[in-house]
Formats: C-alpha cells, sequence, structure tokens
C-alpha cells in the first residue's frame, strides 16, 4: 500500500513539472502578444504550443505525463495599418504576433486548475502515508 501511495506522488509530481511548463510557454506567449516585425517582410513573434504524452515508468509501473513537444503555431498574423512603423510593407501594414491574449489566459487558467489538483493529490497522498505510519506504531 505504502508503494502506491508514493507511486501516487511520482504520478502527480510529473503532472505538477508538465504544467509547470505549460505556464512557462503561456507566460512567454502573453509576454511576446504585442511583438511586430522588426523590419519589412520579417516575421514577428510566432506563438508556442506545448504537447504532452504518456510514459510507463517500469519501475513504479504508472503512467507519467512528459512535455512531448514544444512547437510554433502556424496560425496567421495579425495585420495593423501603422506606415510609419520601420517594418511596415509597401501598403503600410505591419505583422504582429500571432498571440490571442484571451485564448492564453483560458489555457494560463486551466494549467493552474491542473496544477492545483495534482498538488492536491500529493498532499492527500502525503497525509494517508502519515496517518498509515501513525496506525502502524
Amino acid at each position: 500500500m505504502a508503494d502506491d501511495l508514493k507511486n501516487s506522488i511520482a504520478v502527480a509530481g510529473s503532472g505538477l513539472q508538465a504544467q509547470s511548463a505549460r505556464i512557462k510557454i503561456v507566460a512567454q506567449n502573453i509576454a511576446n502578444s504585442d511583438a511586430t516585425a522588426t523590419s519589412p517582410g520579417e516575421d514577428p513573434y510566432r506563438r508556442k504550443t506545448i504537447s504532452f504524452k504518456n510514459v510507463l515508468d517500469k519501475e513504479i509501473g504508472a503512467e507519467k505525463v512528459v512535455v512531448s513537444k514544444i512547437g510554433v503555431s502556424k496560425g496567421e498574423f495579425e495585420k495593423i495599418y501603422d506606415p510609419a512603423h520601420p517594418a511596415a510593407d509597401k501598403d503600410g501594414y505591419v505583422k504582429k504576433a500571432n498571440v490571442n491574449r484571451n485564448v492564453e489566459m483560458m489555457d494560463l487558467r486551466e494549467a493552474q486548475r491542473t496544477y492545483e489538483a495534482n498538488l492536491s493529490v500529493i498532499e492527500v497522498t502525503k497525509a494517508m502515508l502519515t496517518r498509515t505510519l501513525d496506525i502502524m506504531r
């Protein structure tokens, strides 16, 4: 039983690491959401994406979540009219990062809730381990 509880902590810990990586990507996207190209024809910051996968940890006999890929979104850039900008094209438009702050905030909230859920699993499991040890004394 104690091994199962320790393994539960390991699995939840992998969830904490995955959601921490997700929060980092979201933070980068939000920080660069107003980025524009710096010269005509150049692309601005591209939204980063993150994907996860399950990996069997043979030592504990359970699947953990890990980051499988950090990529970039191929979505279109927003174009804003600013003919005075150094990166404006011949029509006066400047490419702006393909980051939607509303989407990023939703991703951030989901990552936060998932992080907190994994943290709760660890706290409950730790309490169960402590209680088990107390009973065994």
